[in-house]
């Protein structure tokens, strides 16, 4: 768990500008430069492609890190392949968007007409993307975390800020933003080509026979049955702003947007671990390591609640602080509540550990078909309910309800067929702890008019009885004492 934590480091420092800057765009720069309706159709659009980039993609991400470890002596062969299945999946889902188009055009027709002439920038930014998840997983599978983290969570967060900023300072009209959004997709992946080809990952080989038949058999059937379970996840993560924007307006969407925006950073941590934990299970799956898996499993458990927990209590704390930041708050502060549904949404996620991740990589993967299935067509059917009951706060508690029954449901699959279970006492203990700290926050610390002094003395009263509870109950210890560890060796 130490290396995991210690590759896992970087990672999330880079996670973290990117919120950062991520924040920037989305809770200043985009509502300051951007219209309600602009800024919903600016999101739309990212959110319509990345949701095509999991079905192009063909699943062979995961498909790259499980069957890595097999074939490291033709592993360019491996690559050069992998991109070119990535290429006709993008065809078929280009073929697959022209043959419904109509059905697209109707769905946004009447609310959200604009986001119909945009459908091109929709097709480059999945095309992009969807080599560079190719690249990603590639680089993942050697370890290289970092760098590409550098570019999916820095870098094109600074390219959008720059696009933004000049379509305000009158650069460049609203339709050359639009369809300059695909042209910032492209130099990413080009930095990436860079940086594989620096580092002599990236190099073509297509002889594609050194790659014994039954190993492509297998891993392409891996690939397309996890296909299913990826697309459903985003799909559970991504629907609801699509059908926010199609079933009330792109106005709306701008407001949920930037209440998902908020919340989102509380599964930030767990996305930095899970990048890294991944190729080490799809390890030990292949060396049958399965009381190792079991042990990952709990410590995974225990130090990414720690830290989404404390980030969700900061920013719920102090919602109504960030929304005063946040240029025309009186319109986007309605996603307030967003916030705190989605937030709990993504703790599930972060409580009930790497369930996905152990099932992607066990032989009971295609089971992760079942559950993402089963809670995709739950969101959608959740969506049509809540949304015209609630609007956008329906949307959010379509999202906590399907992303909390899909991790218990994953849960208790585990726990069932692999004996595994994430949780200790320390779990109830981290829970205890958050809850006690939250109350007191809430009940004992005044309400300052001063925004700035109000924010501060709740985070710092949050930060402060928070961490000392943690090492009062020690909870989590070894990283503790990793923590410390590195405390030591800079006060050298």
């Amino acid at each position: 768990m130490g290396k995991v934590i210690k590759e896992s480091l970087l990672t999330t420092f880079f996670s973290y500008i990117g919120v950062v800057i991520g924040y920037f765009n989305m809770l200043w720069l985009l509502p300051y430069a951007l219209e309600p309706d602009q800024m919903g159709l600016f999101k739309t659009i990212q959110d319509m492609a990345l949701l095509l980039v999991s079905l192009a993609q063909l699943g062979l991400g995961n498909g790259i890190t499980r069957y890595y470890p097999k074939i490291k002596d033709n592993q360019f062969a491996f690559f050069t392949m992998s991109l070119f299945l990535s290429f006709i999946g993008f065809l078929l889902i280009t073929f697959l968007l022209f043959i419904f188009k109509s059905n697209i055009i109707s769905a946004f027709a009447t609310n959200s007409p604009e986001v119909i002439d945009y459908l091109g920038v929709v097709l480059l930014i999945t095309f992009f993307s969807v080599l560079n998840t190719i690249l990603d997983s590639f680089c993942r599978s050697f370890m290289k975390i970092a760098v590409p983290s550098f570019f999916r969570d820095v870098f094109l967060r600074i390219l959008i800020s720059i696009l933004v900023g000049s379509y305000f300072m009158e650069w460049i009209s609203f339709q050359a933003m639009m369809w300059g959004l695909s042209t910032l997709y492209f130099i990413t992946l080009f930095g990436m080509g860079i940086f594989m080809f620096r580092n002599g990952l990236l190099k073509l080989n297509f002889n594609w026979k050194s790659i014994p038949k039954a190993f492509k058999k297998e891993f392409l059937g891996f690939s397309l049955i996890t296909l299913l379970g990826a697309t459903g996840a985003l799909l559970i993560s991504k629907i609801d702003s699509l059908m926010v924007t199609s079933m009330i307006g792109l106005d709306a969407n701008a407001i949920y947007s930037i209440g998902f925006a908020m919340a989102i950073v509380i599964e930030m941590p767990r996305r930095a671990i899970s990048q890294v934990v991944m190729p080490i299970v799809a390890e030990k799956f292949a060396l049958n390591q399965l009381d190792d898996i079991d042990a990952l499993y709990k410590k995974v458990a225990i130090n990414q609640l720690v830290l989404c927990l404390l980030i969700f209590l900061l920013i719920w704390a102090n919602v109504d602080n960030f929304y005063y930041f946040v240029p025309n708050k009186n319109v986007y502060e309605a996603g307030k509540w967003v916030v705190l549904l989605i937030g709990l949404g993504k703790l599930s996620d972060v409580l009930f550990s790497i369930n996905g991740e152990i099932i992607i990589f066990s032989r009971f993967y295609i089971f992760n078909i079942t559950a993402t299935l089963l809670m995709s067509v739950t969101v959608i059917t959740l969506n049509f309910i809540f949304i015209p009951l609630y609007g956008i706060e329906g949307a959010a508690l379509a999202s906590l309800i399907a992303m909390f029954f899909f991790n218990l449901i994953k849960y208790l699959y585990v726990k069932i067929r692999l004996g595994f279970d994430p949780f200790t006492f320390d779990i109830a203990k981290i829970i205890f702890l958050g809850i006690l700290v939250f109350t007191i926050n809430y009940y004992l610390i005044p309400k300052f008019n001063l925004v700035i002094l109000d924010l501060i003395v709740r985070v710092g009263f949050l930060l402060t009885s928070y961490l000392f509870g943690i090492w009062l109950l020690k909870i989590a210890p070894e990283s503790q004492r990793i923590i410390m560890d590195k405390i030591g060796y800079f006060n050298k």
